[in-house]
């Protein structure tokens, strides 16, 4: 098993290159696409008039006058030596920019995470052991409303509520705990409404497996019943979801951290893409490919390792 699960890896890993390759290429040509010049951008937030010239020059000095091949090839050059290239606006390296920000969105995204895991988890649980009752009615309502409402317009609301009228938590910024609860909370409710769904329907439809009813016979306890067997290939399914929800918060903190101004890379990315600083949105996508990538990897490995199945098959191997 453990031979199979490691050739697993092995290729999958080997395959990240190719992947990057047709992010990188994508984002390249997508983002000139915009029709507006980076070096018209530049030097209006530096107050030079944009004449013709002007903007010539600057476009030569950031080498957006070479053909698209060769920024291209002279990017991944870059990207290949560590050199993710220069802000066009702030003339700083990107990657000491990008990974001077990423520590900020990966703690809100995993104090998201754990908020997700503490809530949908027992909500979809209790969900589905009371299936069709009133509390049951009263979760999926829950699920149904918190999937439903749009993320900057919650996290308006809890400012207004949380911050403006009652003044328990900070309005913006990053400081103390406290500034992570509203941020946090914004990005993990849509979350914990899809997975209280999914896990109360994976343990209703585990419940009707044959083997529920013959350890039922047996005289088993519904606690172990619940624990040992229901919950162990409920989690088969779930595991899938999880590796995936990582990367989606890692991602989806762009509009919170605009609403929130939390400084990480959400807020970064906005602003660069606004200012047209195409190193920086291209190396931001890159860091989040790899990191969806591993994710993705790393889920795939615990799917493996949880599934019976699976597990059979790689012993015969």
């Amino acid at each position: 098993m453990y031979e199979s699960t490691w050739m697993f890896c092995v290729k999958r890993i080997l395959t990240l290159p190719f992947v990057l390759v047709g992010v990188s290429i994508l984002t390249f040509v997508f983002i000139r696409f915009v029709p507006v010049e980076p070096a018209e951008v530049i030097l209006r937030l530096a107050r030079i008039a944009p004449t013709p010239e002007a903007i010539q020059a600057l476009r030569e000095e950031l080498g957006t006058d070479k053909p698209f091949i060769m920024q291209y090839l002279l990017w991944v050059k870059g990207v290949l030596q560590l050199d993710f290239g220069t802000s066009f606006v702030s003339k700083l390296p990107v990657g000491d920019e990008l990974f001077a920000k990423l520590p900020a969105t990966i703690e809100l995204a995993l104090v998201a995470f754990i908020l997700i895991l503490t809530f949908s988890i027992p909500l979809g649980v209790v969900s589905a052991l009371y299936k069709h009752s009133f509390i049951d009615k009263i979760i999926r309502l829950f699920t149904v409303l918190s999937v439903s409402i749009p993320t900057f317009w919650l996290g308006f609301i809890l400012l207004y509520l949380f911050s403006l009228k009652l003044g328990i938590f900070p309005t913006n910024g990053k400081g103390s705990g406290a500034h992570l609860v509203l941020p946090a909370f914004t990005l993990a409710l849509p979350t914990i409404g899809l997975f209280s769904q999914f896990i109360r329907s994976a343990i209703i439809e585990e419940y009707e497996q044959p083997y529920v009813k013959y350890a039922q016979l047996r005289g088993l306890k519904k606690s172990v019943i619940l624990i040992r067997h229901v919950g162990r290939n409920a989690a088969i399914p779930i595991s899938t979801l999880l590796g995936m929800t990582l990367g989606n918060l890692l991602g989806g903190a762009v509009i919170v951290e605009q609403v929130f101004s939390w400084p990480g890379l959400g807020r970064y990315l906005i602003e660069s893409i606004t200012n047209r600083d195409y190193p920086v949105v291209q190396c931001y996508v890159l860091v989040i490919a790899v990191i969806y990538v591993l994710a993705n990897l790393g889920t795939d490995v615990l799917h493996r390792l949880l599934d019976p199945h699976l597990m059979m098959k790689n012993r015969r191997e």
